[in-house]
């Protein structure tokens, strides 16, 4: 086994997380697209162990389905009624084969920033030192709530003391446990159980390993963080959203130094899984969620929000709001679109300014480009749709699908009500409600010819604005009339 291989990792999820004030679990809450909790999953993965062990208690059931999602092959240990990370501990070795040798790594739920490699680091340290426990620490200038490291006067590693059971002096001290640890797994089982409550919370800590370990001559060395962002963990909301904003800030930055082009990091939100390709560029108050996967030279934004959205090379998509929809190769969407879950749009494609599309795809070169709703429709390629259509898909009972072939062009106005198919050049004249199938090559015409009733407004509204003004129009229509005849009588 690799020395920066762990044999297990062993992740503490059983706290409540009250000061978040929630009904939803701490470790359930997300940043940047994943829950707290799959963060640490994620960087657990990510030093290779033989085993995964999440501790769970609070709201069971609740984080144990999120995790079997997240981490399929993570082991769930419950804690017991006996509080303390100690005990979680205990509790999570105890899913482990009893003849398990090497490093145990104990990180917890909520720390979203910690990455994998810092682990891989903390790892290796431990092997090389030979220490019995070595602990993660950070110097904070204000350590206000961290339990602090106790060091001899040589400097080594003797114990810590938690914020509350600190004295005056100990409050002083800015180097902090982060709650991360690497441990001999021998030594760990064996000190466990002589861990005790007395302390303030009555809890049995895990910190008080290191001042057993100490105490027995075993060595407990520090591997100190100076990125101090991957030791500080979500208790509240206002530590979710700092460590949110941290976190975009570094994703952000990532993807320009990999040659993507933001315009305005600070109005940018990207989720951790999501892919960019080379010279996209991102507009001001643009977020792209979950698993979106966005191709080279694309222009996304401003003011749009896409999740779990596909997007083609070339594409431009402009202040459209989009979900588990496919935008192809050079098509453009927006403004002021819309696309629901089931959107395709063809390579050269269109979905114009104040669209709706859902369950609808587009064939290569289709076009919607105004004022319409196209639900549960199949569009051909090389076909125009006119402005103000309504694909009106459900009866009051089901959803119905219509399908419209290619290089069909259809009128302003019109409305298709489903199912009915539009067959490949078809025309349909401006303001046709189709209820019928149009056979291809057709001309689809379903109003009456113009009828105009001279007089109406003078007759029924006298006296109103509308009827003044036509009156004195028709006047001097009438008088230029009359005019062109005495010319005409004079000749």
């Amino acid at each position: 086994m690799s020395a920066t291989r762990p044999a297990a990792v062993v992740v503490l999820a059983a706290g409540g997380g009250t000061r978040m004030k929630s009904a939803t679990p701490k470790v359930l809450h997300t940043l940047g697209g994943r829950s707290l909790i799959g963060h640490a999953l994620v960087a657990a993965r990510e030093t290779e162990p033989d085993h995964v062990v999440v501790v769970v208690g609070h709201d069971r059931d609740r984080v144990v389905e999120h995790v079997s999602v997240e981490d399929p092959m993570a082991v769930i240990a419950d804690q017991d009624d006996t509080p303390g990370t100690g005990r979680a501990v205990e509790c999570g070795l105890a899913v482990l084969p009893e003849d398990l040798v090497g490093t145990v790594v104990v990180t917890m739920g909520d720390t979203p920033l910690l990455s994998g490699h810092a682990l891989r680091d903390l790892t290796a340290g431990h092997v090389a030192t030979g220490c019995a426990a070595t602990v993660i620490t950070a110097t904070l200038d204000d350590p206000t709530g961290y339990g602090r490291i106790l060091r001899d006067d040589g400097g080594a590693v003797v114990g810590n003391v938690e914020h509350k059971d600190a004295t005056a002096g100990q409050l002083a001290i800015t180097e902090v446990n982060s709650g991360i640890y690497a441990f001999d797994a021998a030594t760990l089982r064996a000190t466990l159980p002589r861990v005790g409550n007395d302390n303030s919370q009555a809890e049995r800590y895990l910190t008080d390993v290191l001042a057993i370990i100490h105490k027995d001559g075993g060595r407990v060395g520090a591997h100190r963080l100076d990125d101090t962002w991957q030791t500080e963990g979500v208790n509240d909301r206002v530590q979710l959203a700092r460590l949110g904003a941290e976190y975009n800030r570094r994703i952000v930055e990532r993807w320009m130094r990999a040659g993507v082009t933001v315009i305005d990091p600070a109005t940018t939100w990207l989720d951790a899984d999501v892919t960019l390709g080379v010279d996209v560029t991102i507009h001001p108050n643009t977020q792209i969620h979950g698993a979106s996967t966005i191709g080279s030279d694309v222009a996304i934004g401003p003011d749009t929000t896409l999740t779990d959205v596909e997007i083609g090379d070339g594409a431009t998509v402009v202040r459209t709001q989009g979900t588990l929809a496919v935008v192809g190769a050079g098509a453009t969407v927006g403004p002021f679109a819309y696309l629901r879950a089931g959107t395709t749009v063809g390579v050269h494609g269109k979905i114009g300014a104040f669209v709706e599309t859902k369950n609808a795809q587009l064939g290569a070169g289709a076009k919607v480009p105004h004022l319409s709703y196209v639900g549960d429709a199949e569009i051909g390629a090389g076909s125009n749709i006119g402005a103000g259509t309504i694909f009106a898909n459900y009866d009051g009972v089901d959803k119905h699908r219509t399908t419209v072939g290619e290089h069909a062009k259809t009128g302003a106005n019109n409305t298709f009500v489903a199912p009915v198919t539009i067959g490949d050049g078809a025309v349909t004249g401006g303001g046709t409600v189709v209820r019928r199938d149009v056979s291809p090559g057709s001309l689809a015409v379903s109003t009456g010819p113009q009828r105009n009733i001279e007089g109406w407004v003078e007759s029924r509204r006298p006296g109103s604005a509308a009827a003044m003004a036509a009156g004195r129009r028709n006047e001097a229509g009438r008088a230029d009339k009359g005019g062109g005849a005495d010319q005409a009588d004079s000749t």
